[in-house]
């Protein structure tokens, strides 16, 4: 494995276990000149960001008039940010309505189905078109989408499935992996399961997805199966 490939798998672990980053567009109050926001964001079933945003929010207007933007990930829980990993995902943004993906969203931020329902928001793609990796001192790449972009085999009702199967009849191995993990869960709170790909799967904690990585690449929901067994035993 070339090292371009070993650091396109360490920006796709870095992708997968963050779930909110720096959107940047081009500003239409200040032209030539970038406006940077928070949002938060999943991937959808071909393996791009998805993120859902407010209709009159500046960086909405924003990729209405020049949708060319970038979407930035950085590690967290570190001392020192330059020692961290980030990944900036370049692209294009363009709205989707897809009841799948929103469900999938919704996974990932419940909360997000409420104002959804009682504000102008709606859900956009980033598609990528490159990405720039920073993994540590010196390394630094440009990653085509064929290197960083993965579809998720379960995307839609089998993911839907899966996850509603673990929330409903296995809260205590969540638990299980929770603290195998070394993840503190607080008083009174149960995880959640987000959502499932054949990489690993993504737990809700009160507010806080958590990423939980699998052993192997699981490509059915058999594999998928004996790998959650596998974690709990």
């Amino acid at each position: 494995m070339s090292k371009k490939e070993q650091a396109a798998l360490a920006a796709r672990q870095l992708l997968l276990n963050q779930y909110h980053g720096v959107l940047a567009t081009q500003s239409l109050s200040l032209p030539g000149y970038p406006f940077g926001s928070v949002v938060p964001y999943c991937l959808d079933g071909k393996g791009n960001l998805v993120m859902l945003i407010s209709r009159i929010a500046q960086h909405t207007k924003n990729i209405e008039a020049d949708n060319k933007v970038s979407l930035t990930v950085t590690e967290a829980d570190i001392d020192d940010i330059q020692t961290g990993a980030r990944l900036t995902w370049v692209g294009d943004a363009y709205q989707v309505n897809d009841p799948l993906l929103a469900e999938r969203y919704y996974a990932f931020f419940p909360q997000a189905r409420g104002y959804h329902q009682t504000h102008d928001f709606d859900f956009y793609v980033i598609e990528l078109v490159r990405a720039r990796f920073i993994g540590g001192f010196g390394e630094i790449y440009w990653l085509e989408p064929e290197l960083l972009v993965k579809s998720n085999p379960f995307f839609g009702e089998v993911e839907q499935g899966m996850v509603q199967h673990m929330n409903q009849d296995h809260t205590k191995a969540m638990i299980t992996y929770c603290q195998k993990a070394s993840i503190q869960l607080p008083d009174g709170v149960t995880p959640q399961m987000a959502g499932i790909d054949s990489e690993g799967f993504n737990l809700r904690v009160a507010d806080k997805v958590i990423r939980l990585a699998f052993h192997e690449v699981a490509e059915t929901p058999q594999q998928v199966r004996k790998q959650l067994v596998a974690m709990a035993g």
